[in-house]
């Protein structure tokens, strides 16, 4: 299944799915300043003329209106079109160009937009919408880039052991239990090949963290996750322990602020939901939480009772022994070590690594504007090749970027996550330690994976 490419990702697109991408393309580029309107229009002579009317009144900076069909969009629950306007008002084209260049990472570009396309079912407009709204919501509200990721575990660690301000404090021990408990943790893949991430539910207990440093949690994982996806693998399942599960454990907030993250900000990113072992009183939450959510999530949805019918999603030798298979593996914290993000203070090679980046970005631009103009032609086909291949140069270029910008995590630190963007689900191994291995101060008392087990 690995090797399969799925329908609607970059190389198994059908002729009208392309075009989509194509309109997807102009309306982005001429949102980001990249090109003329009268260029792309010039280009775009497939669209209708009352298409280009409703385009324009939607990507217009100078009155902020926005169509009909995404105003009042039903799909519109979390106030995405709000944000589209506030970030385009507020945000000059260049700024919002970095902002989703940053969004792309590893990515495929066009496998980035494709999830946008195919969550809004192919309407362009909607998914610029959303589209925008993501980046609104990883720019100004999670700053996911510039502080989640950036700052990572080792600065949480510092935040709990030196801060003077209690809040700081706070925040950075309640988002560091969490990671030390294995509240929830990455591991191995389910028969489709998927990343794998296990809730152990029975770990949460309202009011023990703080909302924010839960979602701060919450996104960091997310983010974390988003790094094993690769093009033929562009979606995760996760694996809701339900084992001594009580009401103690129940919390709508963090449900709702999950449910938000994959419906409103890494769409078509949730492979498959697995609720292992429910108690009987979950069946009424269940009846709530599936209210809330979209049916295309609701139906991914599973429930299993026993290690035979989670086996049918997952390999037995993939299941952890604490499930009942017979993977060994168990999640264990491994503290930041000294020196770990060094990189991070190297300057002059971060930006030569990201002057490097920027031209690739800038001929992936210049490429793609001349494969929206070559229509179906032999021009348009020498276009899409070229256009692979600088996606592969951004996705090379970004793991090379990578440590200089992302701080190191527990992933890094067992080596699920090589160097250079190399995935190890079962044969990691730790990388070299700096050169210093000296711990972030001392392991701070509290709850460890062990004692809530």
């Amino acid at each position: 299944m690995t090797g399969t490419i799925l329908p609607g990702r970059p190389g198994n697109l059908t002729k009208d799915q392309e075009a989509k991408l194509q309109e997807f393309w102009t309306a982005i580029l001429k949102l980001f300043g990249v090109e003329k309107e009268d260029d792309q229009e010039s280009h775009v002579g497939t669209a209708t003329s009352e298409k280009k009317k409703k385009k324009r009144s939607l990507f217009s900076r100078k009155d902020g209106e926005q169509s009909n069909s995404s105003a009042d969009n039903k799909e519109d629950k979390y106030g995405q079109t709000k944000d589209f306007v506030q970030m385009v008002a507020t945000q000059s084209p260049e700024d919002l160009r970095k902002a989703f260049w940053s969004m792309v990472k590893h990515d495929h570009p066009d496998g980035l937009l494709l999830r946008f396309l195919r969550a809004r079912k192919w309407d362009v407009q909607n998914a610029l919408v959303m589209l925008i709204s993501a980046m609104h919501w990883r720019l100004q509200e999670m700053n996911v880039d510039d502080d989640v990721m950036k700052s990572g575990e080792g600065a949480a660690v510092a935040d709990s052991l030196n801060s003077t301000n209690p809040t700081v404090r706070k925040e950075g021990n309640d988002f560091m239990t969490q990671l030390r408990m294995g509240k929830s943790f990455l591991h191995g893949t389910d028969r489709e090949g998927r990343p794998m991430c296990f809730v152990r539910v029975r770990l949460h207990k309202q009011g023990e963290q703080s909302d924010s440093s839960v979602e701060r949690f919450t996104v960091y994982g997310l983010e974390t996750a988003r790094l094993l996806l690769e093009s033929n693998v562009d979606t995760a399942a996760i694996v809701f322990d339900m084992t001594g599960f009580s009401m103690a454990n129940m919390d709508y907030t963090p449900v709702k602020f999950m449910i938000r993250c994959f419906e409103a900000n890494y769409p078509e990113s949730l492979g498959v939901v697995l609720v292992h072992k429910s108690p009987w009183i979950f069946h009424g939450i269940w009846n709530i939480i599936k209210g809330w959510l979209d049916p295309v999530v609701a139906a991914k949805v599973h429930f299993t009772k026993n290690v035979d019918e989670l086996s049918e999603f997952i390999s037995r030798d993939h299941i952890p022994t604490e499930l009942g298979g017979d993977d060994p593996w168990t999640y264990h914290y491994e503290e930041p070590i000294e020196g770990e993000n060094e990189r991070m203070n190297d300057a002059s090679t971060r930006q030569q690594l990201q002057t490097e980046r920027a031209a690739v970005v800038r001929e992936f631009e210049d490429v793609t504007c001349e494969w929206i103009r070559g229509g179906g032609g032999v021009g348009a086909e020498e276009g899409k090749n070229r256009r692979d291949e600088l996606a592969k140069k951004l996705r090379e270029g970004y793991w090379k970027l990578d440590p200089y910008v992302r701080a190191r995590s527990v992933y890094d630190r067992i080596g699920l996550i090589g160097e250079g963007g190399k995935i190890h689900f079962y044969d990691a191994q730790p990388p070299a330690a700096p050169h210093s291995t000296t711990q972030n101060g001392p392991l701070p008392a509290g709850p460890q994976a062990n004692d809530l087990d």
